[in-house]
């Protein structure tokens, strides 16, 4: 059993502020010489990579799902050897999705700090506060923060709104400066941000202003029992795009490969990096609709990666790595290049969400989970390998394609969610 202070961030809805306050509490935290662990509830690749630069730490994903039990609660032991403050980051609504990021916390026994947007309100903050807290008995509530604060006269009124049953933990100002830049798929990548460690500081300045000075209670993480890696890929060479057009990427993937054995080598096809010496090749996800023009003249990637797919040799393409593989791609604005060829079809991104869900697909090596995110659509001449399903009957269920060892679909793997169907997938 270990013991740990722990907070899940959540809050009426999405758009109210989650990330820039829990980025803001870790780097405040940060700064003040504790070390911060951060994970984002559900399958987002972006939202974490702001809160693990906010904290200098690595981020993880928590899913019941789509991770597993045992698998969140093993990052969360884990974390709690040497961190002095755990920060879970919420989705959507607090009690929105099966499963929610209450369901999170009263599972794993979470306190909740529920952030609120209070730019247009005054005593009617308490109200929204107190329904998060009783709508569903056994959830600790354990304080609330103000998000897009007028002044600090706002937030006395906000403060004063609330109940003796919850604690006022901090606010952020209403202030242009200090919100995180957004795309199509949310925020924009950390990495992409030239000032993004100035945004984190500024963001931390602020919530000095109002923030609570003690940590929150400590939680205890009992130790799960957790199957140990077969080595299944020792001596596997695995190339891995990895680049501003390729940079969705779980953590926990990599750690999975690397604990089995493998031996991970990653190049930039933006950067005109040739395909590694490898056995095996993972095209990530990302915005290879960003980078059409770089992306078409990867000649020699392009002929590289056929004969590695006509040699029998592994490849898997998810969602940015599957619109990659294709004959072409078109943006949002008619634009149209050519791409891998690795799989005969065209795709084109459009101002509309195509999908958005958990999955779940039966491959011939095993069910491996995961979700889907994206604005594609994609006409394949291929017949499709198998459908995923959804586990909340959702209308997503996206078509994976199989030609020899090339393994293409929309969706992105959790590789944990059944190791070894995952490293059957770069097996030689």
């Amino acid at each position: 059993m270990r013991r740990c202070p722990a907070l899940l961030v959540s809050a009426p809805a999405s758009g109210q502020g989650k990330t820039s306050v829990t980025a803001a509490l870790a780097r405040w935290h940060a700064r003040h010489g504790r070390r911060v662990r951060v994970f984002k509830t559900g399958p987002d690749f972006l939202d974490p990579m702001v809160l693990e630069r906010a904290a200098g730490t690595p981020a993880y994903q928590l899913d019941l799902w789509m991770c597993g039990e045992a698998d969140v609660r093993q990052r969360l032991y884990d974390a709690a050897s040497d961190a002095d403050l755990i920060l879970v980051e919420g989705v959507m609504g607090l009690f929105d999705g099966a499963p929610s990021s209450a369901d999170l916390a009263q599972q794993l026994g979470l306190p909740v700090m529920a952030v609120i947007d209070g730019a247009a309100m005054a005593q009617t903050f308490g109200a929204l506060a107190c329904g998060l807290a009783t709508y569903r008995a056994g959830l600790a509530m354990y304080g609330v923060a103000a998000n897009r604060i007028g002044s600090a006269y706002h937030a006395q009124l906000l403060q004063q709104s609330l109940p003796a049953s919850l604690q006022w933990l901090g606010a952020l100002p209403r202030e242009d400066a200090l919100a995180l830049p957004e795309r199509h798929l949310g925020l924009i990548a950390a990495g992409e941000l030239a000032d993004i460690d100035a945004r984190l500081d500024a963001l931390a300045q602020a919530w000095s202003a109002h923030a609570a000075t003690t940590l929150p209670p400590p939680v205890s993480f009992p130790l799960p029992a957790v199957d140990a890696i077969a080595p299944s890929l020792t001596g596997v060479r695995i190339a891995i795009a990895r680049d501003a057009a390729f940079c969705f990427i779980y953590r926990a993937n990599l750690d999975l490969l690397r604990a089995a054995g493998a031996s991970l080598h990653f190049f930039s096809p933006l950067a005109g990096d040739a395909l590694p010496d490898c056995e095996a090749v993972w095209l990530p996800g990302g915005y290879p609709e960003l980078h059409l023009a770089a992306l078409s003249q990867c000649h020699h990637l392009h002929a590289a990666l056929r004969a590695h797919r006509d040699a029998g040799k592994p490849i898997l393409a998810e969602c940015g790595g599957l619109l990659f593989a294709l004959n072409s791609l078109a943006d949002r604005d008619g634009n149209q290049a050519p791409m891998a060829g690795l799989l005969s079809g065209y795709a084109v991104v459009q101002a509309r969400l195509a999908a958005l869900g958990l999955q779940s697909v039966a491959l011939p090596e095993g069910v491996l989970r995961g979700h889907t995110f994206h604005y594609a659509q994609a006409w394949i001449s291929a017949q499709p390998l198998a459908h995923a399903s959804n586990p909340n009957q959702g209308p997503c269920k996206e078509a994976v394609y199989r030609d020899r060892r090339l393994t293409a679909s929309f969706v992105h793997f959790y590789f944990p969610s059944q190791p070894q169907a995952a490293m059957q997938l770069f097996l030689p």
